[in-house]
Formats: structure tokens, sequence, C-alpha cells
């Protein structure tokens, strides 16, 4: 199937196409995929064989819960290429995750690859609200990561001007904000509110910036923050969903007019949300752990990825497309506190209701005897009274007990006391609990 550019600033047929249609394209992309990664992939071979399954197998979407689950041990397990579907000289580039525990996961791309992530990262800024002519600045980290590299070609495919600054050098940051005047911005949530804080440093109001669109991703983020970073820097928040695995950022994308949920651009993606206890495919509007299989990509082909996050599948909106809701966490970063499931997320809600606080924080987990317990570590916002900290430290640690039924320590410390975020994502979480 031959890849067509659409003309800058313009809805594809397929963003408003009927569910029938989008069915139907899906089950024919799943049915090559499937037999694409058969064919070509080990891998894929054995597991499907082990779970007496073949691409013939597949009729029907539903189908597809038939055929084994994908996890990122998998991709590990056959490091570096052992998933490519087609020779490595085929494969234009690389990319891999950070691999801070273990070895990296390695993704690579066909020509055909990069350009349907240049038009799908094109069509998510259109959605967010980008235009041809837009200059957009690029604080996302460049190189193995997939952040920059992914934001910068789409941009580029949409007819943008990009600054690709990458990530780091805060105050560099805030100097090319200021003086080139971008209209869109994309870069961690967390990171955004690095930026904000340089700006009052420097002396200046951070509503006052160019900015009209944040396209923020690479980890979770909430409503309140969204809000809290809406209303300190005076733009329009969109959420943007990806992950390296299935493609990088670009899977799916808020729109600006609805605000109400990334867009999950079906026609390369199949998302499914199954109980992550089970495996079992849940419907439409349950919260489970969402799964993707690729329905495009030829060098490296994921079927029934578990990404980990989760979420739910909502009904489209302004799309023909579903959307996602907000991740709520992940089920491998769940925190078990004494019998009770705590999300990184949850506190996060907390601590931005809190006035007189910043929305940074941290989470440390310790282990005293055979008792786990928590330390919730945020700061107040600048300006703000010292001799109100204990009493912020009170209310936050009643309302951390009334709403989650867990038990921390809450310290309230002076602004910038939690260590900034330079370049990726945020450290939410310290567990210094002993392993084994």
């Amino acid at each position: 199937m031959p890849v067509k550019h659409p003309a800058p600033g313009d809805l594809e047929p397929i963003e408003r196409a009927s569910r029938d249609e989008l069915q139907a394209l899906q089950l024919e992309r799943l049915q090559w995929t499937l037999q694409h990664a058969y064919a070509n992939v080990p891998h894929y071979r054995q597991a499907f064989d082990a779970a007496g399954v073949h691409p013939a197998d597949c009729r029907t979407l539903a189908d597809l819960a038939k055929f084994p689950f994908t996890a990122k041990a998998d991709l590990r397990a056959n490091y570096p290429f052992g998933l490519f579907a087609v020779p490595r000289e085929q494969v234009l580039r690389i990319h891999a995750s950070s691999g801070t525990t273990g070895k990296p996961t390695v993704v690579g791309y066909t020509r055909r690859d990069i350009d349907t992530w240049a038009d799908l990262m094109a069509r998510s800024i259109r959605a967010a609200g980008g235009r041809p002519g837009d200059l957009v600045h690029v604080a996302y980290g460049y190189g193995l990561f997939t952040g920059g590299l992914g934001a910068h070609y789409g941009a580029e495919r949409l007819g943008c001007t990009v600054i690709p600054m990458s990530g780091g050098q805060t105050e560099k940051q805030v100097q090319l904000i200021r003086d080139f005047r971008p209209d869109i911005l994309m870069v961690t949530p967390s990171y955004m509110q690095v930026i904000v804080e340089e700006f009052r440093r420097q002396g200046a109001d951070p509503r006052e910036m160019s900015v009209s669109v944040g396209i923020f991703g690479a980890e979770p983020w909430t409503e309140a923050m969204r809000r809290e970073i809406e209303a300190a820097a005076g733009l329009d928040a969109v959420d943007i969903y990806g992950l390296s695995e299935v493609m990088g950022p670009g899977v799916a994308n808020e729109c600006i007019e609805s605000k109400d949920g990334p867009v999950i651009w079906e026609d390369h993606f199949y998302p499914e949300i199954i109980d992550p206890e089970t495996g079992a495919v849940l419907p439409d509007g349950s919260e489970g752990e969402l799964v993707f299989t690729t329905l495009s990509k030829e060098a490296l082909p994921v079927i029934r990825y578990r990404t980990r996050d989760l979420t739910r599948l909502l009904p489209p909106t302004a799309r023909s497309m579903r959307r996602m809701g907000k991740i709520v966490g992940r089920s491998d970063d769940m925190l078990i506190i004494r019998g009770v499931n705590l999300f990184p997320t949850q506190i996060e809600e907390l601590v931005l209701q809190q006035p007189g606080l910043a929305g940074q924080y941290q989470i440390v987990v310790t282990r005293d005897a055979a008792l786990d317990q928590i330390e919730v570590r945020c700061e107040q916002l600048p300006g703000a009274d010292p001799a109100a900290a204990p009493e912020q430290s009170r209310r936050l640690q009643a309302r951390i007990k009334d709403l989650t039924g867990v038990s921390a320590s809450v310290t309230v410390g002076p602004p910038d006391s939690i260590e900034r975020t330079l370049v990726g994502k945020a450290r939410r979480v310290v567990d210094r609990r002993p392993r084994g």
C-alpha cells in the first residue's frame, strides 16, 4: 500500500470515515501484519505455533484475541535485531529505549515506516492546532529517544518551521522562546513546569510567552496538571501519546477543539483493553491495560504489545476514531503500600489541589521492619510564606489518607528544593525498599 502524503492542514478522508470503512481497512492491514510477522520473524512464528494459531485464523478483528501477547521482555530477549521483519539493510533508522534496567529495547524503521511516522506526527500536530508556517520549538530529547526526531519530522512534514532545541539548557530554552517567539512547544509536561519556573526566575511572566499550544507527552499527566500549566503559561495544553515499541510519539493525539483524550490513529494501530491479571479483552469504556497491534509497520511489526499503561477506550468525538482516556498509571508502576494499590498520578492530583504548592513532587518508598512507608516530598510556590509549610503538610497528609487510604508523611520544602528534570521524564517515585 503506497503512502499518500496529505495536503498540509487538510483532514485526511480516514479521519472522517465511517466505522465500517475504518474496520474494513483495519482487518485488511491486520491480516497483512500477522502474515508478515509470521513469515519473517522467528519469534512470532514460534509464539503463534505454540499458541496453536495461524495468520489465516484471523477472519475478523475479534479473532486477534486468539493470538499471543508481546511484552517488553520479548524485545529484550531478541536484542538487538531479532524482531526485525526485513533484512537489516532495509532498515533506515534505529532507535532504542534508555535501557535504565537491563538491555534497551531496539526498534527499526524502513523508508516507508519513516514516512508513515512523519505523516502521523503531522496529523497529530495538526489535530493539536498546528498549521503550515507555524514555528515549532522541540524540547524533547533527540538521539536514540524517539521524541525529538519524531516531533521534528512530523512538524516538517506539516510544513512548519522547526527549532530543534532538544532537552536541557533551560536558561537557553527560555531565551530562544522569548527571542524566536514560537507558536507551538513540544516537551514533557514535567519539563514544561521547569520552563515556567525559569521564566519567573528571569523576571518574565510565562503567560506572556508567544506559545499558544503545548503538545505534551512521554509521561503520564493529569487533568490537574493540565489546568496548572494552562493557567501558568497561558496556552492550550494538548496530550500526545506514543511509545517507541509501537512507533514513537504520534500513536494518538488530542484534538484542540475538544481536548477530551488522545485520538488513536486506528488506521495504523489497533487498540485493545485487557484485564492486566487475566489477559481477557474488556469492552470499550472499561479500565484496563492498553494493548497495541501495529497495522502498517514493515521493519518491526508488533502483535498485541502490552504497554502496561492503564486507561480506557472511549467513543469517537472530533474524529472518526476512538479516543483513550488519561493514563491513570501503569500496571508495573503501581505501588502496593500495606495492601493498598497506589499510583503516582493519584498523589499528583492531590498535590496540585493544595493552595500554595507547586506541581513538583516525589514519592519516596522505604521499609521499616516489615512495614512499607511512603514520604511525599513537594515544595511551595515562589513567594509563598515558609511559615505556612507545616499546615500545608498537615492538610496534604490528611487528604492522602482520606482519599487513598494510605498513611504518608509529607515534607513541604522551599521552592526548587526537589531536583529538576533536565531531559526526558520526571522521576516521580524513588523506591528504596530492599530487593529480594
